[in-house]
């Protein structure tokens, strides 16, 4: 039983950091707590085999990977209602809308390129990490991250914005 305490401890001090992650990757916390229970569940069955210092890095691969598989893809599209939901609330749309282009902007990429992105860029991973995580060489990471960031820059989301804070 010391695998199971040891896991336990494991997902105690590490499930928030992992959650960020994954919410990170679906931008949705409900897919992003559902993503990290499939990952920590899969984990479960290789934590005994864990050779690792680092078992993070193995959950946080097997998250991404989990992300990434096409047969994870679901629609989560809009639901009908009989009644709209009527209920006043502060006008944030300046604050957030920097922040509702980049999501915008992030969920035009490819799978990879993002996953890339969201591991170098927000969970501040080297080059040399986010290959481990993703399976690729070094090479790849830096070519996918150079594509992405292609994108964002000509982005008709990010640049509208920009536009339109400097006409201000």
């Amino acid at each position: 039983m010391p695998e199971q305490a040891d896991f336990a401890v494991f997902v105690a001090a590490r499930s928030q950091r992992l959650l960020r992650t994954a919410y990170l990757l679906t931008r949705d916390w409900y897919a992003a707590e559902d993503l990290l229970q499939t990952a920590l569940a899969k984990s479960w069955f290789a934590w005994g085999r864990l050779r690792s210092d680092d078992p993070e890095a193995y959950v946080r691969k097997v998250l991404v990977t989990t992300y990434a598989s096409a047969w994870r893809r679901r629609w989560r599209g809009e639901v009908p209602s009989a009644q709209l939901p009527e209920h006043l609330v502060a006008d944030l749309t300046g604050i957030v809308d920097e922040r509702d282009a980049m999501w915008r902007a992030l969920g035009q990429l490819p799978r990879r390129q993002r996953a890339v992105v969201v591991l170098r860029y927000f969970e501040d991973l080297t080059e040399a990490q986010t290959a481990d995580i993703l399976g690729c060489s070094v090479g790849t990471v830096k070519s996918q991250t150079a594509k992405a960031l292609a994108k964002l820059r000509n982005s008709p989301e990010l640049t509208s914005g920009r536009a339109t804070r400097e006409q201000h």
